[in-house]
């Protein structure tokens, strides 16, 4: 990997190792490794200061509405600093998170310095994968000429470029979730939470039990979200208007199934902190005042 990020890599050898790779199944050696070598060539990042790592490079046209960001900025009400990056130009338009950002407010950064200003006022921001490396966009970007992901997708979600505390990884196909554990455990990551999300982001769906894998202080545990609600609905978007999130956010658009998404992925990351079982009912309460101001 420090080959190819370099520049010193024929293109059909990369296509060759990353197509192999993806035929016989990566291991978490070698996404750890990938890990080490993508992040040395990013390192201007590792010295901003972010306490949740939120990669968001889900694939498939499965997801609707990006119901995590509002998550994202409930938990930099809560305090958390909170670093979201990713590519996801691909998808439709219900689905694009950087159409979403203006929509509620979520700052891009393209630089880390720049990064580091607006964790510093808003606490929550999102920067581009091409602004961290254009060359681990060009990589990923090799899926429209594979027509198959390749371990590029699972590497970038374990990336945390800055070395935030936690870690939260979603994947599209079980097995990923005990790999990313894996390597996240040889990456010496102390915090962590794995699972099944929408379209393979981390989001939860309120309506089903929820397999997580994650690390907590430093020790891997395995436990299972129970369902929140009883109505059933699928994540895919299907809304006329493709920004209702804004609306959502600012409470023009009752939702409660969007709403369950939001407090539901909210509360697994409180969890790891105060324990998953207050953690729903502050994530309740964190949605209830999101409108008044926040103590300095």
């Amino acid at each position: 990997m420090v080959h190819i990020l370099s520049g010193g890599a024929a293109p059909e050898a990369i296509g060759a190792l990353l197509m192999l790779m993806r035929y016989r199944g990566e291991t978490a050696e070698e996404i750890a490794g990938f890990v080490e070598a993508m992040r040395a060539s990013a390192n201007a990042w590792s010295v901003v200061q972010v306490d949740v790592d939120w990669p968001v490079y889900a694939a498939g046209r499965s997801r609707g509405l990006p119901l995590l960001l509002l998550s994202a900025k409930l938990l930099a009400r809560a305090g958390y600093r909170v670093l979201l990056h990713g590519w996801n130009s691909h998808q439709g338009p219900v689905a694009d998170v950087r159409a979403a950002l203006p929509h509620l407010g979520i700052a891009k950064a393209q630089t880390a310095s720049k990064a580091a200003d607006i964790l510093m006022r808003d606490r929550i921001a999102y920067t581009p994968l091409e602004a961290i490396s254009p060359k681990l966009l060009e990589l990923i970007r090799l899926r429209t000429i594979f027509g198959l992901r390749s371990p590029i997708n699972t590497a970038l979600r374990a990336f945390n470029p800055a070395l935030a505390e936690l870690s939260l990884q979603g994947v599209f196909h079980p097995a990923y979730r005990d790999l990313q554990r894996d390597a996240a455990m040889l990456l010496k990551q102390s915090s962590l939470i794995v699972l099944k999300g929408a379209g393979g982001e981390f989001e939860r769906h309120p309506s089903k039990d929820i397999a997580l894998r994650g690390i907590r202080e430093g020790s891997p545990f395995d436990m299972v979200a129970n369902a929140l609600t009883d109505e059933t609905r699928t994540l895919k978007g299907e809304a006329a208007d493709p920004y209702p999130i804004g609306a959502i956010w600012a409470g023009d658009l009752i939702d409660e199934f969007a709403t369950s998404v939001v407090t539901g992925t909210t509360a697994l990351v409180l969890g790891q902190r105060e324990g998953f079982a207050k953690a729903q009912i502050h994530a309740e309460t964190l949605w209830e005042n999101r409108h008044r101001a926040v103590a300095a």
